[in-house]
């Protein structure tokens, strides 16, 4: 899966061109072709936040905000449930530790256990 793939897998049901998908994604420092790796934190830190962009970019637009009602939602939903799940991911982003924070803890971790394991021994 490459970053493209996984911008839309995030944003699943949120119709954009490809070109407007590599351009959020440019620039938060992706490369649409490039493989996605899971396993950084980095890499999926950066398409959380190309993801909030474009969730931005749809509460920017205000003809996506018009009042009217359809069914049981009205528009006024709709926006709430936008900056709902804007501030849930913007929250996700800034919990979300970088590639150096979670070595450094595996570091220290790995420090205490050996530390722990030679008084124990010993």
């Amino acid at each position: 899966m490459n970053n493209l793939q996984r911008l839309e897998l995030e944003t699943k049901g949120i119709q954009l061109s490809q070109d407007e998908l590599t351009v959020y994604l440019q620039e938060n420092n992706l490369q649409p072709f490039d493989e996605y790796n899971p396993q950084s934190a980095v890499n999926k830190k950066n398409i959380y936040c190309s993801a909030l962009s474009i969730l931005e970019s749809i509460a920017n637009n205000p003809s996506n905000l018009k009042s009217y009602k359809l069914d049981d939602m009205t528009v006024s939903d709709f926006a709430d449930s936008l900056m709902a799940r804007i501030d849930q991911l913007d929250r996700k982003i800034r919990l979300l530790k970088d590639d150096d924070q979670i070595q450094n803890e595996s570091t220290y971790l790995c420090c205490f256990v050996t530390r722990r394991c030679n008084y124990v021994s010993t």
